[in-house]
């Protein structure tokens, strides 16, 4: 049972920043008068956990699917009230605080805590005008250089609100994690087809209401919902949060949008995205620029290296994504992370002294072959449409002798696992790293657990070590001797509340990169 399923919805000043962020070209508006209704709808968050400190996240929308984006709010600044607890009954508090939920930032709250015990759980609530919010659960990271307790992480990417019901989200919240990666496709842009199992309001997002409204949408549903209350999140984006396929400032069909057009967009998307994710304020989008990539810690036990390979990286000026056979793919100075990320990925190796460290990025990275029948047909949407990328990266954390090297990837909307090569000509090299994949928590339907197309695929590429086509989540274990990952699937996601079984386990051990059946 998950946090808001079967607890009571339930809110420090000293060492802890509750920050208003405004962001810029904010609109007014004339709004209703009178009492609030109840505008938690969207429930809690919290993300970004340090060993002092997460944040606390909210926002304030009495009706979330109104058409402006504003939530059914007033025209005017809200004061909220925030607590968080050592225990769920908030018996115990150890901070508490204001803010101010204001108009031109949709009325979200982004509360930066600090002065908490490292490696703590701690409860957490938001009260407004008479309103008390759901209760999120959090947890702070462990001290230092700490290996233990072990640590149980969950990674979801994809979720596509028309396709189908998140039951994945509601399945990893029953996990109750200790940590969630979201790998980008947290929402889609278009607007829902006559056949879908649950329509989206409004037509395709290209305007600030518009992404603002289907974020709301998103965050109505329960599932969701439980799977923010449980744990802190680290979040990063893929394409569907702005357009299919964009990359950098380049649109999926520039004929149809004019760059001037796409700004505008992106500046939309990335502010919504902003307003709606357990986000620090360094995040805070500047116009069409936002820094997603980061680094979090998790005591000297993992070190998470959150990646943004869409902002930086070069047009796809080869396939747009398709199956192609084509020479700029084998450029080496062409670019997925750009350089300035690449190069701090690179410090962030030499510097590391963790046990696991764990890039949590969103697109396919070991080599794979698609089409076993015809010579060499590789996505460009993927790390071999930039092999010069990969093999700096990673030359980059063998030549640091990084301990354990592990690679998180959403985006397929299928499970694979991956050995990682120096040299992907010979099958039996040396191995050096290991990439896990989720499928989708919706997108591609309900999905087959094999079929001939994907066993070809993996039987073309020894390195690939397991394929499922059904849709799901990962949830991981990572203990000072290995990491176990179980491959979560579900039965159908076109009917609400399917069965969700574990389809596979695998073992990684310390020190012995690689994947083994549990």
């Amino acid at each position: 049972m998950t946090l808001l399923r079967r607890r009571t919805v339930l809110t420090g000043t000293a060492g802890a920043a509750a920050a208003t962020i405004l962001l810029p070209g904010g609109v007014g508006f004339a709004a209703p008068s009178g009492p609030l209704a109840f505008p938690f709808t969207l429930g809690v968050a919290s993300g970004d956990p340090f060993p002092d400190g997460v944040v606390l996240w909210t926002r304030l929308a009495p009706d979330p699917l109104a058409a402006d984006g504003r939530g059914g709010m007033p025209g005017r600044s809200v004061e909220v009230e925030w607590e968080v607890a050592d225990d769920e009954r908030f018996r115990r508090v150890a901070r508490r605080g204001r803010t101010t939920a204001v108009p031109d930032a949709a009325h979200s709250v982004h509360v930066e805590l600090s002065g908490l015990r490292a490696g703590a759980e701690y409860f957490y609530r938001f009260r407004a005008e008479g309103h008390v919010s759901p209760v999120g659960r959090t947890r702070t990271a462990p001290p230092g250089n700490a290996l233990g307790p072990a640590l149980t992480m969950c990674f979801a990417s994809c979720s596509n609100y028309p396709v189908g019901y998140f039951t994945a989200y509601g399945a990893l919240a029953a996990d109750e994690p200790d940590l969630v990666l979201h790998l980008g496709d947290y929402q889609y842009e278009g607007a829902s087809g006559a056949t879908a199992v649950r329509p989206t309001a409004g037509p395709e997002t290209v305007t600030l209401a518009g992404y603002r409204q289907r974020h709301a949408q998103y965050k109505t549903d329960p599932d969701l919902q439980a799977a923010h209350a449980v744990a802190p999140w680290l979040v990063v984006w893929d394409d569907h949060e702005l357009d299919n396929n964009w990359a950098d400032e380049v649109p999926q069909d520039p004929q149809l949008q004019p760059r001037e057009a796409f700004h505008a967009r992106r500046e939309a998307s990335f502010r919504a995205y902003y307003e709606n994710m357990p986000l620090r304020r360094s995040s805070v989008p500047r116009g069409i620029d936002m820094q997603l990539y980061r680094r979090i810690g998790w005591g000297g036990l993992a070190t998470f290296h959150m990646l943004d390979t869409r902002q930086y990286r070069d047009d796809q000026a080869c396939g747009d994504g398709g199956r192609v056979d084509c020479a700029p793919r084998l450029d080496p100075a062409r670019t997925l992370t750009g350089a300035e990320q690449e190069a701090w990925l690179l410090d962030g190796f030499r510097r590391s002294r963790a046990r696991w460290d764990v890039l949590g990025q969103q697109v396919f990275f070991a080599q794979r072959d698609n089409d076993p029948g015809a010579p060499q047909q590789f996505s460009m949407d993927a790390w071999d449409g930039y092999v010069g990328s990969r093999d700096r990266i990673t030359r980059g954390w063998v030549d640091a002798r990084v301990r354990n090297a592990v690679v998180l990837t959403g985006d397929v909307h299928t499970h694979w696992a991956s050995d990682l090569k120096l040299d992907y000509a010979d099958p039996t090299g040396r191995t050096v790293g290991t990439e896990l994949v989720c499928t989708s928590v919706t997108s591609g339907g309900d999905g087959a657990d094999s079929t001939p197309a994907g066993d070809a695929i993996v039987a073309a590429n020894p390195h690939i070590r397991y394929r499922n086509g059904k849709r799901g989540y990962v949830r991981t274990r990572f203990t000072p001797g290995e990491l176990t990952a179980d491959f979560r699937v579900v039965e159908a996601v076109t009917t609400p509340d399917a069965p969700v079984r574990t389809a596979a386990t695998f073992r990684v051990e310390d020190r012995n990169p690689g994947l083994n059946p549990a």
